[in-house]
């Protein structure tokens, strides 16, 4: 059987696509691109959030989370907002990521008054390219990634916890030196 070039060259691309965001993701790769929809405490917008628009632009928190209207999401959220303005001096923007709907996320946005944007990847495919989930509970686990100037990844936590600030503490030092 014989093949062309052109379709082998396609099917070593896909394979080098899916094998970088499968689980090649680290310190200096390229963050992935996505479009979600997204709600803040005022507004929802279906047109979409589209990551590579927003680079350059300042570092990048993108924030896992399994739901909204949990109890160790309301915390990491609320850590979030109560330190909000010690990030943005840190020259970063917050964007949160579940699974939720936008309704879910303007209510609870609303609720924490939320100072951050909430995307929803209700497909969990955007999850699934940063490593950030759980195929057996079905939700996102809780990571963290900060996406420096050029669109790479400056940082990652993948066992990013609660249950202490330690988790936190580590983000905030991180962002000290991301360009």
């Amino acid at each position: 059987m014989k093949v062309s070039s052109y379709v082998i060259a396609v099917l070593f691309g896909a394979f080098v696509a899916c094998s970088l965001y499968a689980g090649d993701l680290r310190p200096g790769t390229p963050a992935p691109d996505f479009t979600l929809s997204y709600a803040t405490k005022d507004t929802i917008v279906f047109n979409g959030f589209t990551l590579s628009s927003h680079i350059g632009k300042s570092a990048i928190i993108l924030a896992f989370y399994p739901a909204d209207w949990s109890g160790g999401c309301t915390k990491e959220m609320c850590t979030i907002r109560d330190e909000f303005s010690d990030l943005t001096t840190l020259g970063a923007t917050v964007y949160a990521i579940s699974g939720d709907y936008v309704y879910s996320h303007r209510a609870w946005a609303r609720e924490l008054n939320l100072p951050f944007v909430l995307l929803s990847d209700h497909k969990h495919d955007v999850a699934r390219l940063y490593q950030s989930y759980n195929e057996e509970t079905g939700f996102n686990r809780r990571t963290v990634f900060v996406i420096d100037k050029q669109g790479r990844i400056a940082y990652m936590d993948l066992q990013y916890s609660v249950a202490t600030p330690d988790s936190f503490n580590k983000l905030k030092a991180a962002l000290a030196h991301v360009q």
